[in-house]
């Protein structure tokens, strides 16, 4: 019998990896844990950000001894805290407003203000400075092209000193300013102080007035009568002058006589230049210092007065200062007994 072989059949199963089915779910874990990392930065921004400086400074404090007063008060008694924080920072909830603690920003140092104050007073001292020197550049040009004063410009100096600025009107062997041992201005002078005057209103510094005679005792008048008379009343009768011609009354702050004590010549006693009216607009600082102490530093020259004066004139020379108004009504009768006597100085 003859056999019939059958053929072997192999069935092949493919089988199908697992891996297509399961790998969607990875990437929302990973994807979750990155959102929440951003949502806690956002979050700790957002808190920093509405956190007050005071709230701040808390927490750091809280950090810095976190464990100082775990296990009891501040004051180590070991009372129980009512503080929502434990820790060795400050408690927040029980500050009082307005109390001081050392966490508490401390204020500026007072160098910081000194010296803001010194730059405000050097900006203002230059200010006063341009304004002076400013007048000086426009009484110069008045000077010039007025002819009334350029005749005379040989008898006027204008300089600034470190009290302000000076404008001096000295006396002349050919041109005297007043008649010998007398207060009563010339004619020529009085034009030159009403030029003056007016220009004198362009700045609101304030103006000191003082006269000089020369060294030559003065010989007539009445008994007591001096140089230090004489130059009070030369002093008020400029100031008369300087009013007439337009300037503010307001602006005198002092009017005084200083006799033979500060000579521009030295050495010759009856030099006609050391007879002359001083016209000293102080600057800022100068007025200050004169309200500071009374009057006693307002000195129309460069050197102080200390080292200029004898001990023994010192007590002349603040009875020399006189008020702008009484010296006015005493200005008169002197004048009139000066002229009367026997004038032998100038």
């Amino acid at each position: 019998m003859q056999s019939v072989l059958a053929p072997t059949v192999v069935v092949r199963r493919k089988k199908k990896s697992g891996h297509a089915g399961h790998h969607g779910g990875a990437w929302k874990i990973a994807y979750a844990d990155f959102v929440t990392a951003m949502m806690a930065f956002f979050l700790l921004m957002w808190l920093l950000g509405s956190t007050s400086k005071y709230d701040k400074q808390g927490i750091e404090d809280y950090f810095n001894t976190p464990l100082s007063t775990v296990f009891g008060g501040k004051d180590g008694s070991g009372a129980a805290r009512t503080s929502v924080i434990e820790g060795g920072g400050r408690d927040l909830s029980s500050s009082r407003p307005g109390e001081a603690t050392k966490s508490q920003p401390q204020p500026l140092p007072k160098t910081t203000e000194r010296a803001a104050a010194t730059a405000t007073a050097a900006a203002a001292a230059k200010d006063d400075a341009q304004r002076l020197q400013q007048l000086k550049q426009k009484l110069s040009a008045l000077i010039e092209r007025t002819p009334a004063l350029a005749a005379y410009k040989d008898q006027i100096r204008i300089d600034i000193t470190s009290e302000g600025l000076r404008i001096e009107i000295v006396d002349s062997l050919k041109r005297p300013m007043f008649p010998s041992g007398s207060a009563k201005l010339e004619s020529y002078v009085v034009t030159i102080l009403s030029q003056i005057g007016a220009s004198l209103n362009d700045v609101d510094n304030r103006v000191s007035i003082a006269g000089h005679t020369d060294a030559v005792p003065y010989s007539g008048g009445e008994t007591g009568y001096s140089n230090w008379e004489l130059s009070s009343e030369r002093a008020n009768a400029a100031r008369r002058a300087l009013i007439a011609g337009g300037m503010n009354e307001g602006k005198i702050l002092q009017v005084r006589g200083l006799a033979d004590v500060l000579p521009l010549n030295k050495a010759v006693a009856d030099e006609p230049t050391n007879r002359r009216i001083s016209i000293l607009v102080l600057n800022k600082a100068a007025e200050q210092r004169f309200f500071a102490d009374g009057g006693r530093t307002a000195v129309d020259e460069s050197q102080p007065a200390s080292s200029i004066l004898p001990a023994a004139v010192g007590s002349k020379l603040a009875s020399a200062v006189i008020p702008a108004v009484v010296g006015e009504q005493q200005a008169k009768p002197h004048a009139a007994s000066a002229t009367a006597g026997p004038a032998l100085k100038s």
